[in-house]
């Protein structure tokens, strides 16, 4: 049987100053664009907050407010980054946390919406392997013996989720599971 996984996708992560999008920046966005189950381009920018980034985030993320200092601002950033995923599937680790930062920072600067489709990987390794205890990407790519080095940067985030994406691929057969979740 075809393995039933979507090949051509844009793995998408984003850090943030915080939890809430209202109230919180954005401040790096990277993205992956597979086809046929291959990088074949890549996103990354670092986004300058209008705020500044606390030291909480700094040392979780490694981003300081120094390197950000000449970032483009989010304006300017989201219409490369629509551009650069197009009407892609957008696959993510708990991509509805970044989806919904994404969304609402589009929101407030264009009238058109960011819609694609989304698979999330935390959802496909619950479903498809069960009773792992912890679903932190982190934790998934050490139980995967996938490189965690430079966690909590979003290409990296981006390239640890491509391969955990891989991983459940091979571990899964059922088409119809998969079209569910998409």
């Amino acid at each position: 049987m075809e393995n039933p996984f979507i090949k051509d996708y844009t793995i998408v992560d984003i850090e943030t100053t915080g939890l809430s999008p209202a109230k919180n920046e954005i401040i790096e966005i990277s993205a992956l664009k597979i086809r046929e189950n291959r990088v074949v381009e890549k996103f990354t920018t670092l986004v300058k907050p209008d705020g500044e980034i606390n030291n909480f985030i700094s040392e979780l993320t490694g981003i300081t407010n120094d390197m950000v200092k000449n970032a483009p601002n989010i304006k300017s950033v989201l219409p490369e980054f629509v551009d650069f995923v197009k009407n892609d599937c957008i696959i993510g680790h708990n991509i509805d946390f970044d989806l919904r930062f994404l969304r609402h920072h589009y929101s407030k600067y264009f009238t058109n919406s960011l819609d694609n489709k989304s698979l999330d990987t935390v959802k496909l390794a619950r479903k498809f392997c069960p009773n792992l205890g912890s679903y932190k990407l982190e934790n998934l790519a050490k139980q995967f013996n996938i490189s965690t080095k430079g966690h909590h940067r979003a290409l990296n985030d981006c390239e640890m989720t491509f391969n955990l994406y891989n991983v459940i691929r091979q571990k899964s057969t059922s088409v119809e599971q998969v079209k569910i979740m998409i």
